[in-house]
């Protein structure tokens, strides 16, 4: 009778093993948890016995490992194996062949010397004792040898089955990512994913809350722990590294990627870690989106803002155009600086290639000067501030920038539609005529076909006029209506734009400004403005910029107020470039 322990070990009672003499220990190992499940391991415990029996030794412990693979060591049958031989335990030990007690070449070899060491003799049923005989430690070295090559291309295959598998659409993985649930493949189907429902809910609550509702991941990871969301992974508590996790995973727009890392050597204890591979080697299975890409991009947009802007990178309440100022010369963004004079304390926005390290040489430092910070807040401000209460300023500049050449007013578009129809109506008239004239009897076939080929291809040019015109009519109208949109925008950013604070300033120019570039005494302000179209069903926001997104956590007890800005509260979801 025997028993298994925690360790791998299977101590054997006395009705175990045959008559006394050597004590004797075998061991057995499958590599995978199927063939666990289908009773491998129990026929070679078998013959294993079943040759200690019969060479007459005594059986004192087994040695087990289901479901590990012979290419590593640290296995917890075999460590317990190792240590009973160092503490004496047993003078030989039996194991079905080379390959079980390791697939790789060299820890044969680790374990072998070990055993012997301590006077333990190796015995394989599968193949001669190796003792001192150098046919048989031959035999078992190349046994070594092509079980190791042997694991190697069971690997390849592997591998290359995995890739082929995974190009055809297949979702290798076991582990999805929140939100969905992986169906296993069937003789009918391959390997797929489907939406989770009830998780689904609360990954569009975290797109939601994030970009429409304008909270920051702590707000959000707040108020799912108030509200008692599951997590993924079943623990009490949701943290800020799993939102932002969702917040980032492509997987939410239907794009899961296969054969993203690989794993290299490495000099460290495992000798081999994970890195990333090149973004072209991945490979794109599609699955049910949960959201879409307007809503993923505004998501990498705010992330990338919030890096940007964040209040730890500078002092508040001191530089209004912080991350937004570049150098003209250089095209880097500036850095903002200050020095202490016997007076107060001045700001500058500085280049980083007036350092002659940060720039390479001495001729290619910023040939610029630093830039007085209040002068130049107050200018941009100023100019910003008067373009927002003329709409004109900002229509003008927007139909600079998207159209090269003016588009022409609706009244002519509309007269010279009409003229096209009238020749087109003529010149159908006319293919009917010659039709009725060839019916006659006064024109020949040969003459019909060559006008009616003239007509057709006059005809044809008329309707691709036609067609352009109708696309410039189009172009027109929405020219239209986002002169309207953007007098609405300015009627409601200048309201109550001369009673902001230094924060509310901040705030609306981050919303507005692309970048400031300063060459010179040159200042080029490029706008960026904001045109979503608020829902019918919510008010107008306030007037005042609100308050900090994360003092007040998302929840269903409290009114959501609409944001100034779907980008990280500073940029748009939709916008459109205006220069100035």
């Amino acid at each position: 009778m025997s028993r298994s322990g925690p360790d791998g070990r299977r101590r054997v009672g006395p009705g175990g093993g045959g008559e006394p003499g050597a004590r004797v220990a075998i061991y057995a190992r499958v590599s995978t948890e199927a063939q666990e499940a289908r009773g491998t391991i129990g026929s070679q415990l078998d013959a294993l016995r079943e040759r200690v029996t019969a060479e007459g030794a005594g059986l004192v412990a087994e040695f087990v490992d289901d479901g590990y693979s012979g290419a590593r060591l640290d296995r917890p049958g075999l460590d317990a194996l190792r240590d009973a031989a160092e503490a004496g335990a047993f003078e030989q030990v039996w194991c079905l062949s080379p390959d079980r007690l390791a697939r790789n070449y060299a820890y044969q070899v680790v374990v072998l010397d070990e055993l012997a060491r301590h006077r333990v003799v190796v015995r394989f049923a599968d193949a001669p004792a190796i003792d001192d005989d150098p046919q048989a430690r031959l035999l078992t070295q190349v046994q070594g040898v092509i079980a190791e090559y042997e694991r190697a291309k069971i690997a390849e295959r592997h591998r290359r089955a995995k890739l082929w598998r995974s190009r055809a659409g297949e979702v290798l993985s076991w582990k999805v990512p929140y939100g969905y649930r992986r169906v296993p493949r069937t003789a009918e189907q391959a390997a797929h994913v489907v939406v989770h429902e009830p998780e689904a809910v609360v990954v569009r609550r975290v797109f939601d809350d994030y970009v429409a509702g304008g909270y920051s991941i702590r707000a959000i990871t707040i108020a799912l722990n108030r509200d008692d969301v599951p997590t993924p992974t079943g623990k009490p508590t949701w943290g800020t590294s799993t939102v932002a996790r969702i917040l980032g995973n492509e997987t939410y727009v239907g794009r899961l990627y296969y054969n993203q890392t690989e794993m290299v050597p490495w000099t460290g204890r495992r000798g081999k870690r994970q890195v990333p591979r090149p973004k072209e080697e991945w490979i794109l299975i599609p699955v049910p989106a949960l959201i879409s890409e307007d809503v993923f991009d505004a998501v990498r947009r705010a992330r990338a803002a919030h890096v940007t802007f964040s209040a730890r990178r500078a002092a508040p309440d001191r530089w209004l155009l912080r991350r937004l100022v570049r150098c003209g010369a250089c095209g880097l963004k500036v850095q903002c600086r200050s020095t202490k004079t016997p007076d107060a304390w001045q700001l500058y926005y500085h280049c980083p290639n007036h350092d002659v390290v940060r720039a390479g040489s001495e001729h290619r430092r910023c040939p610029e000067r630093a830039i007085r910070a209040e002068a130049l807040d107050d200018f941009v401000f100023d100019h910003v501030r008067r373009a927002l209460l003329r709409p004109g300023t900002l229509a003008a500049g927007q139909t600079a920038v998207t159209a090269r050449t003016p588009t022409p007013s609706d009244e002519l578009l509309a007269a010279e539609l009409a003229r096209l129809e009238r020749k087109a109506d003529a010149a159908s008239t006319e293919r009917r005529r010659l039709i009725d004239l060839y019916q006659a009897g006064l024109i020949e076939l040969a003459e019909l076909k060559r006008r009616t080929q003239d007509l057709d291809a006059r005809r044809r040019r008329l309707d691709a006029e036609h067609d352009a015109l109708e696309q410039q009519r189009g172009e027109l109208a929405r020219g239209n209506q986002l002169r309207r949109r953007i007098a609405t925008f300015a009627e409601r950013a200048a309201t109550g734009i001369d009673n902001l604070d230094f924060a509310g300033r901040q705030r609306l120019l981050r919303l507005v400004v692309e970048e400031v570039r300063v060459t010179g005494t040159n200042i080029d302000i490029q706008l960026r403005i904001p045109l979503d179209d608020p829902p019918d069903d919510q008010p107008s926001p306030p007037d005042d910029p609100p308050g900090a997104p994360g003092d007040n956590p998302p929840g269903p007890s409290r009114p959501r107020p609409r944001p100034v800005s779907s980008h990280d509260r500073l940029r748009p979801l939709g916008h459109d470039r205006v220069g100035v």
